[in-house]
């Protein structure tokens, strides 16, 4: 067992609880940025836009790592760790924006509460890590919970299996989101949560750059509207720099189903952002299903580590 899995056994009920309480704040922020990109998604390719949020994230994580150990970060023993987890996030973040062109953001932060399931099932592959039935039976009920919202409560639907091409292209970002995690937790060596952050997000910045340079030299910066500026500054500060710190430090205290648990929020989050925004409230049973999804939460929180 690594240094990173023994923490996480022996994390202590404040630590765990700890572990929660960030959680809740990481979904707050993801959810912000399904709002944010159905926004932006329209004006700049998926690639442009996650090769500059990262190039500023990682700026900014290089400086924060600089002012808390006065020094820059040595370069990572076993490298190949940091490329595998960076090219999975890269992928996902990718597909998130293109899947935000094709469909709205509540749909879309409903395929993201998948990822819980998709990530225990993970967790065990790599890592022989086994939830508890009562996180498996929360895990069902969350996402059957999604999978109403997807559908948008429409029985025939559902019972077509009448998928959207978005929610689709997205499912495959989410699977290599669910398998970051367990992988986070297995492939750390003892490295601090900020070290491995600035190496994380190093990783999917250099994917991203190598991936998307043509896109990015086809990009016209200056003509850019204001709200893909405010994306990109949110999506680099919010949920780049602090949202992988904030994975990072929970993935260190509880098990990985636990932590993908907290995308069960991700759909209220977007669903009280859109209202606010003024681009209107969901209808009544698309709102029921995403409740179900956050009190199968509650359950996954209560429940004992698998």
């Amino acid at each position: 067992m690594n240094v990173a899995a023994m923490r996480a056994v022996h994390a202590t009920g404040r630590e765990k609880w700890l572990g929660h309480l960030v959680m809740v704040c990481f979904a707050a922020m993801i959810a912000g940025s399904f709002s944010l990109g159905h926004k932006a998604a329209p004006y700049i390719g998926p690639m442009a836009l996650n090769a500059v949020r990262f190039v500023i994230g990682v700026s900014v994580l290089t400086g924060l790592f600089l002012v808390v150990a006065r020094r820059l970060p040595r370069f990572p023993a076993a490298p190949w760790r940091f490329a595998i987890l960076g090219g999975l996030m890269a992928i996902y973040f990718v597909l998130m924006f293109v899947a935000l062109r094709i469909t709205n953001p509540v749909s879309t932060g409903a395929v993201f509460t998948l990822t819980p399931l998709m990530s225990a099932g993970f967790a065990w592959l790599f890592m022989r890590q086994v939830a508890r039935p009562v996180v498996l039976f929360a895990l069902l009920i969350g996402a059957a919970g999604a999978v109403w919202v997807i559908f948008k409560g429409d029985i025939a639907a559902i019972a077509n299996f009448d998928i959207g091409r978005g929610e689709l292209i997205f499912l495959v970002g989410c699977a290599c989101h669910a398998a970051y995690t367990p992988l986070l937790r297995k492939f750390n060596r003892g490295e601090s949560g900020l070290y491995f952050t600035v190496f994380m997000t190093g990783a999917t910045m250099l994917w991203l750059l190598l991936a998307g340079g043509r896109e990015l030299a086809a990009t016209d910066f200056t003509t850019l509207p204001p709200i893909v500026w405010v994306t990109i500054l949110y999506l680099a500060t919010a949920t780049t720099a602090v949202t992988f710190f904030l994975l990072q430090f929970a993935s260190m205290r509880l098990p990985a189903s636990k932590v993908m648990a907290y995308g069960y929020l991700t759909p209220c989050f977007i669903i009280v952002y859109e209202g606010l925004s003024g681009h209107g409230w969901p209808a009544i049973s698309v709102a029921i299903g995403a409740l179900v999804t956050a009190m199968a939460l509650v359950v996954l929180a209560l429940a004992p580590d698998g």
